[in-house]
């Protein structure tokens, strides 16, 4: 995710276990992501497809500890309101996600996942479909979307992605570009209305992931009329299943059933309760305990902040629970940058991939019930996704292998830690001096770790990193993290500070390809990538660990951001 994806979508799922059972069935740790972009307009049309065994009435309860950041659709960007918004927000597009890896785009408020007119993905259109309105039954037509659209260039609606905006503008000062403020009456260059059924975009470069960015809620529309501003963080304005009926921030938030939703124009969601409520307060220990109680409204709730370690042997060592546990990996993977400014030597690089040992990191982390090892830049969770191992030193490293390459060097490196993660610190200190460098451990306040480590100028040789890509794709991960054109004085989603010609002139090549043949070069970078310049150490991927009510039913792990999706969910009778 641009700038925010570290920030804002930051796994807080400690605990898993290799395998469970959801329902009785087995779910593999090891499952990839496969995908298309529907190229039939019958994939987009409504109703889903019906979830066995599901029933309509009750209350669905979600347990949180912290409120949801933001609930404006244009400004959601936390793992929290990604899963959240599609109750009340639609957007152009979607993911049709089997919850078992297998992910198809398809129109959500359009008929089509988009057409690229001219085949070079510089202009693209889509048509709304019939018969899909607000919660107060007016129609949705391209001029909300479009409104939608434009007010995501309102400096004061800050958070949400930015791809649409950056890529209509061609600047990433896009509110630089366009003032909305000024300009409320009109669009964006670039982005028009033909006529009530038509939205379309015009780029000056071709944007081939178009499709994708649109299944974030930032293309939820809204009409003018509705819109208050920086206040609709606390009421939006529904187009999806259900609607906002009460909220007190922080405490609850209430959604109902929206009677204008039509299913058969959705081929995504569901209206199975009556109500979700998001329960705001208890902490992940607190709100686990209520889950495993599974006494009251509680029986049909899940617990978001996941299993926490403190209770992993409980629910582990208890029959009862095993059909109400779910653990999957996420495509949030963690690995050891190096700022390739700083350590210029590619022998230091890849004398760092030999020396890592992967298995102690995770044991100091959490264990295998939190992570599981990583040797690509890009998680198993992404499209086109090709397992390699470019510097092969078994789960604990090999030092000697690492000090061959070093050939008698003892490079002295700085390692940045945050300072809640002072046991990580020691752990990689002594893992590597093993292997022949003399690390020197300086800690960063936690809360401004991200901030100082996206700092070009910044005086560290290694750090722990993470990433989840916003869609899963090599588009939203290997250009953003690795293309040196983009790095500036502070705000870096390049934090290896890597800058490679060759490798630029790949992330274009493979850019201006249709999406649809873009994920097997993606792994193909990859590789050439670690192999050629190693400008980080793959660690892990988080693993996902839920556990909810008996009456609960229809929860998944979503196939593209790792935590519990709810189009599905419903209260067992």
């Amino acid at each position: 995710m641009k700038v925010a994806a570290a920030a804002a979508l930051v796994l807080v799922v400690s605990a898993a276990c290799s395998k469970t059972t959801e329902d009785g069935e087995e779910v593999d740790q090891t499952r990839t992501a496969t995908g298309v972009i529907a190229t039939d307009p019958k994939d987009s049309l409504g109703p889903a497809a019906e979830v066995p065994g599901a029933t309509k009435g009750g209350t669905f309860t979600v347990i949180r500890e912290n409120k949801i950041s933001h609930l404006d659709p244009q400004r959601v960007y936390s793992f929290a309101g990604l899963m959240n918004a599609p109750l009340y927000a639609r957007s152009l597009t979607a993911f049709k996600d089997d919850g078992k890896g297998k992910l198809t785009l398809v129109g959500d408020l359009a008929e089509t996942p988009g057409t690229n007119v001219n085949k070079d993905c510089k202009v693209w259109e889509f048509k709304v479909k019939d018969g899909v309105k607000f919660e107060d039954g007016s129609p949705i037509t391209s001029k909300e979307i479009a409104y939608g659209i434009a007010r995501s260039f309102d400096p004061d609606l800050t958070g949400g992605p930015t791809y649409v905006q950056e890529w209509l503008a061609d600047t990433a000062d896009y509110d630089t570009k366009w003032n909305f403020k000024a300009n409320k009456a009109s669009l964006p260059p670039g982005l028009t209305t033909p006529d009530a059924k038509t939205i379309k975009f015009e780029f000056a470069k071709p944007r081939c992931d178009l499709p994708f960015a649109l299944s974030l809620p930032s293309s939820a529309p809204l009409p003018p009329a509705k819109d208050t501003g920086v206040n609709l963080d606390n009421q939006p304005f529904s187009s999806g299943p259900y609607k906002i009926t009460k909220h007190t921030p922080g405490v609850e938030l209430v959604m109902e059933r929206n009677e204008h939703w039509d299913a058969k124009t959705d081929p995504v969601r569901h209206q199975y309760p009556d109500k979700f409520v998001w329960s705001f307060g208890p902490d992940p220990d607190a709100g686990a305990n209520r889950v495993i109680a599974d006494t009251g409204g509680d029986a049909a709730a899940l617990a978001f902040n996941g299993v926490p370690s403190a209770l992993v042997s409980k629910v582990e060592g208890d029959a009862a629970l095993k059909g109400r546990t779910i653990t999957s990996p996420t495509p949030s993977a963690w690995r050891l940058t190096i700022n390739t400014q700083r350590v210029t030597d590619l022998s230091i690089r890849q004398a760092l991939n030999y020396a890592i040992d992967r298995q102690g990191l995770i044991t100091v982390y959490g264990g295998t019930t939190v992570a599981s090892p990583l040797t690509t830049l890009m998680p198993p969770a992404t499209i086109g996704y090709k397992e390699y191992d470019a510097y092969p030193a078994g789960a604990t490293g090999n030092p000697e292998k690492a000090k061959e390459v070093l050939a008698g060097k003892a490079p002295e490196l700085v390692l940045g830690i945050g300072d809640d993660s002072t046991e990580l610190g020691t752990q990689l200190k002594t893992n590597l001096e093993k292997a022949g460098f003399k690390i020197t451990v300086r800690t960063i306040p936690a809360d401004a770790k991200l901030d100082e480590t996206k700092k070009k100028d910044n005086p560290w040789d290694i750090w722990l990193d993470q990433w989840a890509a916003d869609w899963p794709s090599g588009a939203a991960i290997l250009p953003v993290l690795f293309d040196g054109r983009s790095i500036k004085a502070e705000g870096n989603s390049n934090t290896s500070y890597f800058n490679n010609d060759a490798i630029n002139t790949e992330f274009d090549r493979v850019l201006a390809m249709d999406p649809s043949a873009q994920a097997s070069e993606w792994s193909k970078i990859d590789e050439k990538i670690m192999k050629e310049q190693a400008p980080a150490v793959p660690l892990f991927v988080e693993v996902a660990y839920y556990v909810h009510g008996s009456k609960a039913g229809g929860v998944f792990i979503s196939s593209v951001f790792g935590y519990p999706a709810f189009v599905n969910a419903y209260v067992k009778q």
